[in-house]
C-alpha cells in the first residue's frame, strides 16, 4: 500500500507554484494596464520561434534558385557551383565560370575556342 507522505506532496505543489506565479504576475500586468508588456513579449517569442524557419525556407529558395550542377566541358566530371561564379575544375584545374545554369571555359578576350572533331580519312582512287 502506498502512503502519500509530505515531501511528495511539495514536489507537486513546487511545480503547480511556478505556474500560479506566472499566471498571478500576468493577471497583475493587465489590471494595471500593462498587458501591451505581456502581448508584446508573446509577439517576440512567435518572432523567435518563426524567424529560423523562415530563415531555412528562405535559403532553401535562394539555393534552388543558384546551385548549379553539370559536367565540366573539358574532362566531363560533375561539378556543382553557383550562378555567375568562377571556379576550378577539382579534376583538371580548367578554370570555369557558370554562365546561364552552364559551366563554360574562362577564356581571355579575343580567344576563339573550338571543338575538335575527329574525322575519318578516305582515300580517293584515280581513275
Amino acid at each position: 500500500m502506498k502512503q502519500s507522505s509530505f515531501s511528495n506532496l511539495q514536489v507537486n505543489l513546487a511545480g503547480l507554484r511556478f505556474w500560479i506565479t506566472t499566471f498571478a504576475i500576468i493577471w497583475f500586468l493587465g489590471i494595471i494596464g500593462l498587458g501591451w508588456l505581456v502581448k508584446s513579449f508573446f509577439i517576440f517569442l512567435g518572432l523567435l520561434i518563426l524567424a529560423p524557419i523562415v530563415a531555412v525556407l528562405g535559403f532553401r529558395w535562394w539555393l534552388k534558385r543558384n546551385l548549379v550542377e553539370g559536367q565540366c566541358p573539358v574532362c566531363s566530371s560533375s561539378l556543382a557551383g553557383f550562378n555567375n561564379m568562377q571556379l576550378a575544375c577539382p579534376n583538371c584545374g580548367e578554370p570555369l565560370v557558370v554562365e546561364n545554369k552552364m559551366f563554360q571555359r574562362l577564356t581571355p578576350p579575343g580567344t576563339v575556342d573550338v571543338d575538335a572533331i575527329d574525322v575519318s580519312v578516305k582515300q580517293l582512287e584515280d581513275s
